[in-house]
């Protein structure tokens, strides 16, 4: 299955983050329209 998220902002990052964890095979892809994504150090 595949997991498609557009929008690299925080919003985005999390729900890849939570599908990850629902779904370890899961394939995700995030498309963002900038060189820049959110991230917490």
């Amino acid at each position: 299955m595949r997991f498609v998220i557009i929008g690299g902002d925080a919003a985005g990052m999390s729900a890849a983050s939570r599908a990850r964890r629902s779904d370890p095979e899961l394939e995700i892809t995030v498309l963002e329209q900038t060189q820049d994504v959110s991230y917490s150090a």
